[in-house]
């Protein structure tokens, strides 16, 4: 008996034809998730009450901030991809690298890469490096999101063979060699429903209502130890590349990889310190730097 599926709904991974140029999903993808958590972050450095006066960062240094993490998060999920799964494609074709439209971005690689950025601008605007840590990791749900259906418009790391109702039917000149056709879970969604709305849900709960902001870094500590738990989740349902190094019968290299995020996400909640009142000026007097 043949099993149901959801017919893959994307033929082109090209969403706008502009003569000889042409626009793809994957890059709209990417720039709405960069967009969002642009404007979120925005917003949040403008909720003094979050912060308990000010936040350490000023939204028109958020702008200037979108560049940076933009650049981290390119640059360092592209590397990352090659490092981690693919290196020797790099080492065939170096032009791959650039070729950013065919896909292939790795999370833990952008990761690191927006770390720099933040250690960076940090450094150089003389904010809080673990501020704006916790802005960004509250901002990131937007790009996981939309970078997992990209993922999903380009076929790439799908699941393996079920008969769930909901399993997705990839087109074979999708699949890797070696790979069966046939229904299988659509695992990209899956991470986009954990790591970018349920994350952000999580992430929100603690900001807004148990004001995590008053503890320099513990946001982002929420965040790396969430995101690893999902993530680990979700390799379980991956098909799996045997080829990739650290892949086992038991884990995959996402699960690998994963783990120190989890550990580093333990230790930045652990450590952080609720930072003290700011006292309000005494009547009369001007606040210190007017």
């Amino acid at each position: 008996m043949e099993l149901m599926a959801i017919a893959f709904p994307f033929n082109d991974p090209v969403a706008i034809h502009l003569g000889p140029l042409s626009v793809r999903w994957y890059g709209l993808a990417y720039m709405a998730g960069l967009l969002l958590g642009w404007l979120y972050m925005r917003h949040l450095c403008q909720e003094e009450r979050l912060w308990g006066g000010p936040a350490p960062m000023q939204p028109l240094q958020a702008d200037d901030f979108l560049f940076w993490a933009t650049l981290g998060t390119v640059l360092g999920g592209r590397l990352g991809f090659f490092l981690f799964y693919e290196p020797g494609m790099l080492l065939r074709d170096p032009l791959q690298f650039f070729r950013i439209w065919e896909g292939g971005m790795a999370f833990h690689g952008g990761l690191l890469g927006v770390g720099l950025a933040v250690w960076f601008f940090a450094r150089t605007q003389r904010i809080p490096v673990r501020s704006l840590m916790d802005l960004s990791a509250a901002a990131v749900p937007f790009g996981l999101f939309f970078g997992r259906i990209a993922n999903f418009i380009n076929g790439e790391i799908y699941g393996r063979l079920t008969d769930v109702p909901w399993a997705v039917d990839f087109p074979a000149r999708l699949l890797l060699k070696g790979d069966l056709p046939g229904p299988r879970h659509p695992t990209q969604l899956y991470e986009a429903l954990l790591e970018g709305l349920v994350m952000f849900v999580l992430l929100r709960f603690f900001t807004h209502s148990r004001r995590a902001f008053l503890s320099p870094g513990l946001t982002a500590g929420i965040f790396l130890m969430a995101y690893g738990f999902f993530r680990i989740f979700a390799e379980y349902f991956k098909e799996w590349d045997t080829a990739q190094f650290f892949t086992t019968p038991y884990f995959s290299e996402g699960v690998v990889y994963s783990m120190p995020m989890i550990a580093l996400g333990a230790y930045l909640a652990a450590s952080a310190r609720k930072a003290p009142a700011k006292a309000a000026p005494a009547p009369g007097t001007a606040p210190a730097g007017a």
